[in-house]
């Protein structure tokens, strides 16, 4: 009698075990199939190359998430799908945010990008300074990240930003097309277009780098940020596995991806500079000021929107 007690108190243990690996199991399980895609919006520009690294290397995936990239070719395109809640965040600027904020929709920055933005002469001008621009058509994006970065050089360079002739042209790829045809002077264009526009004859004049600023950002509906934790801890991981893979890979190795998956013209071949990719970080304080100054200056936004309304830095914390 006491053998079979033995016998069934065992096997009574070894089913309870089991269900309890199994109820961990099925908790894992159930877990991992609660996480959310995301959804963020690309410009055809180099803060969009870590996500399409980390998405066709498997980086997302290896965090147990599922991203969807979507490409604009203009900001207002991009803005449009942000606010109407199409997107869980998106490639952007600092700007961006505060005309967001402005507006009353709920969203904030996660963290700075590695953009870089230039501004290159036509090939057929004879300008080599920032005076002699004065007068000069300058195609830009209307308020936005391009004009921001335009008016930094032209007053840098001695000029006020009402001494050149702004052409709007929203989309990028159209503002490129305009300035190597001899549409206009002058276009403030990012990265990889500066580059081919300098590759096809285009003069650099300056840029956002050698002006040692940067206001290109991500950003995230409060929605996402809120309710898609774990997921944006996740993309970030893979984010920044991404950088790694960049700092040590050359660029030959994934070029005809960036051609392929990112919307980048062959023309990038032999042309594209890439910027030194840093992990995840945010924005600094005064860069955030400065574009909110900026704005206020010219009445485009009433409130001067303290960082921290404009800032979440939860996911980028060291």
């Amino acid at each position: 009698m006491k053998k079979i007690m033995v016998f069934l108190l065992i096997c009574a243990m070894t089913v309870f075990l089991a269900a309890c690996a199994n109820g961990k199991k099925e908790s894992a399980d159930s877990k991992a199939g609660q996480l959310q895609n995301i959804t963020i919006g690309l410009m055809p520009d180099v803060d969009s190359i870590p996500f399409i690294i980390a998405q066709e290397k498997g980086y997302f995936k290896e965090e147990g998430i599922t991203v969807t990239l979507k490409s604009f070719r203009s900001a207002v395109d991009r803005d449009s799908a942000l606010q109407s809640g199409n997107l869980d965040g998106a490639i952007s600027d600092m700007l961006a945010e505060a005309f967001a904020k402005e507006g009353g929709f709920n969203t904030v920055i996660t963290s700075l990008t590695s953009g870089s933005y230039k501004l290159v002469i036509n090939k057929d001008e004879t300008i080599t300074s920032i005076k002699e621009l004065k007068g000069k058509d300058v195609a830009i994006s209307k308020n936005t990240i391009i004009e921001y970065v335009t008016d930094k050089i032209i007053s840098q360079g001695g000029l006020a930003p009402e001494d050149i002739h702004k052409v709007v042209i929203p989309q990028i790829p159209t503002r490129l097309e305009m300035l190597q045809n001899g549409k206009v002077a002058a276009a403030t264009l990012p990265e990889p277009m500066a580059s081919i526009a300098v590759r096809n004859g285009g003069k650099l004049l300056n840029s956002s780098d050698q002006l040692g600023i940067n206001p290109g950002v991500l950003i995230f509906t409060t929605k996402a940020v809120n309710e898609k934790d774990k997921e944006l801890q996740g993309m970030y991981r893979a984010y920044n596995k991404a950088i790694e893979y960049l700092s040590r890979e050359p660029m030959e190795n994934y070029i005809d991806l960036l051609i392929e998956k990112g919307g980048f013209p062959e023309s990038v071949k032999g042309a594209l500079v890439l910027p030194q990719y840093k992990k995840a970080v945010a924005p600094g304080i005064k860069d955030v000021e400065d574009c909110v100054t900026w704005l206020q200056a010219r009445q485009l936004i009433q409130k001067a929107y303290p960082y921290k309304e404009l800032v979440d830095d939860r996911f980028v914390r060291q």
